[in-house]
């Protein structure tokens, strides 16, 4: 595992966190689309309390790192790898936490098959060697929505949700999934859903125990981490190259080994 200076300066390297690639305008327009009230920015979930849009931008200043200026309206935005790597430790000790239950029942979902599948594959491998076992409802379920033309269904590669359309697994944002998923559970819940997105946001909303990654362009995780929704959120660039995230989940991986 590299130390976390190491970690810090390969985060930064790969613009998993540091100098991104999201632009400044994308995310400002999704904090501004949030507080408009835009549900497709909100990931599934609900919020108790109104978010303006100055709130989103502290907020996410506070919890991923991207520039507080709110007169910083173009180029360059930012995530900070301290709290990238603060996040994930997080993550480990919730993660860790679950598996010291006996046969405990985590979910696993993701809406970037070509990014953030790298760091699923490796974590679901881990869970089910310590002896949890991992869900798989719903799969088959078709549905069409969200602006996309044809259905798409459920699928499943190594105990990992995704979305499929005509044998490719496609980015998402929407929690439908999710919701269906949950639903044909009949109410027994997972311990654990390990997520981004809307199959994370829908998790948190059901209060289905929820630790999620996500983009600073994606700020509705982050309003439900901040309302007690979502456990922790992991802030880092959602799709870089996938090789890029395997120090990142190497990290993961020890620190929850070594906490059993």
């Amino acid at each position: 595992m590299l130390s976390r200076d190491q970690l810090r300066d390969h985060l930064v390297r790969t613009r998993i966190a540091g100098d991104v690639a999201t632009p400044r305008e994308n995310n400002l327009d999704h904090y501004s689309s949030l507080a408009n009230g835009d549900p497709y920015y909100a990931l599934g979930l609900s919020f108790d309390h109104p978010w303006s849009y100055r709130d989103v931008l502290a907020l996410m200043a506070k919890s991923a790192g991207v520039v507080s200026d709110p007169g910083h309206r173009w180029g360059q935005d930012t995530i900070d790898p301290e709290l990238t790597i603060d996040a994930l430790d997080a993550m480990a000790e919730r993660i860790a936490a679950v598996l010291a239950r006996p046969e405990p029942r985590i979910l696993f979902a993701t809406g970037h098959p070509t990014g953030l599948l790298a760091v699923h594959l490796p974590l679901a491998a881990l869970c089910e060697r310590h002896g949890a076992r991992l869900l798989t409802p719903g799969e088959g379920w078709t549905y069409a929505g969200s602006g996309f033309g044809r259905p798409r269904r459920i699928r499943y590669l190594h105990d990992i949700a995704m979305l499929d359309d005509r044998g490719n697994f496609v980015h998402t944002h929407d929690a439908a999934p999710m919701r269906h998923m949950l639903h044909e559970l009949d109410g027994d819940l997972p311990d654990l859903v390990i997520a981004d997105h809307g199959w994370a946001g829908a998790a948190g909303e059901a209060g289905v125990p929820t630790v999620s990654f996500a983009d600073s362009n994606d700020p509705g995780l982050f309003v439900g981490e901040a309302e007690g929704k979502i456990d922790v959120v992991v802030p880092l660039d959602d799709n870089v190259l996938p090789r890029y995230y395997a120090p990142l989940t190497e990290r993961l991986v020890t620190l929850v080994s070594s906490a059993l």
